[in-house]
């Protein structure tokens, strides 16, 4: 029985005792309509001790704070481009170009070619983002090369990868940079959307790329304590290294969304799939 959640535990306690529910499956994407709480939600699942899908509330509050799960992976010696956040601002290159991000909310808010400035830039795109959209803002170092997701699903506490997407720019002009801004996420009429479809296939051509890409998920999804199920981002750099942009450990289960599209590339069935989640989540205990 789906239900919303609420920050009052003994209404989400009564609310799961209602619906006769032995797990709870957390899709809370933002609490008080802030992203950076969606681990509120797993933290009060967790002191009801009810079971639940997905990862922990510290793994989902870490995840959420870009530049803090940048500094963990880095802490592991595991590529993520070079970044400058607030209020220092420090480390720029003056020859790079950057990438003026959301450290707190997904869903590519405030992400459209303006995004894209040399280092002198960044502060006043930062300014005016968080003067439109709120929360705070980072500025990581843009990598042209290719684009990867890598979802990993957890089959008796144990991470596997599913096949590789890539994220293709198809019709777009040589000058123009490769992001999936928030038009390509959310406009499915955009030219933005239409011209990045989905491919799989970069096992069989590339097969040690692939190999670094699944190593290196898996090696970010132990450094996060993720659990169920996650996905993780990549581009390549100039050089054509793989690099981290982000770790997301609740992404969307929509049927046509990425995540699902990985499932049914490995023969899972989306019904499968979502089981899968639920039976492992009470075979760990999740919670």
């Amino acid at each position: 029985m789906p239900f919303a959640y609420s920050p009052d535990s003994a209404q989400l306690l009564r609310a799961l005792r209602d619906s006769g529910a032995d797990v709870a499956f957390n899709l809370v994407e933002s609490v008080l309509g802030q992203g950076d709480l969606a681990g509120v939600a797993a933290a009060v699942l967790a002191r009801l001790r009810v079971p639940f899908t997905g990862a922990s509330a510290a793994a989902l509050a870490c995840a959420a704070d870009k530049c803090f799960a940048k500094r963990l992976l880095r802490s592991a010696d595991l590529p993520t481009p070079d970044w400058s956040e607030p209020p220092q601002w420090n480390g720029f290159s003056a020859d790079a170009t950057y990438v003026v991000k959301s450290i707190d909310e997904d869903a590519s808010i405030g992400l459209d070619d303006g995004a894209i400035v040399g280092a002198s830039e960044v502060r006043e795109r930062a300014a005016a983002c968080a003067a439109k959209y709120g929360g705070r803002w980072f500025a990581e170092v843009y990598c042209p090369g290719r684009e990867f997701n890598l979802s990993l699903i957890e089959t008796n506490c144990v991470a596997r990868a599913l096949p590789i997407a890539e994220t293709r720019f198809e019709g777009w002009s040589p000058d123009r940079p490769r992001i999936v801004g928030y038009a390509a996420k959310w406009d499915d009429a955009s030219p933005d959307c239409t011209g990045t479809p989905r491919a799989f296939g970069i096992e069989r051509e590339s097969p040690l790329l692939a190999a670094s890409l699944c190593e290196l998920a898996l090696s970010a999804w132990r450094i996060m304590s993720l659990r169920g199920y996650a996905r993780v981002d990549f581009r390549l750099d100039s050089t054509g290294s793989p690099t981290i942009l982000e770790i997301n450990p609740n992404p969307c289960l929509e049927p046509h969304a990425g995540f699902a599209a990985a499932a049914a590339e490995a023969g899972i069935g989306y019904s499968e799939l979502i089981e899968h989640i639920l039976q492992e989540a009470l075979r760990s205990g999740g919670g």
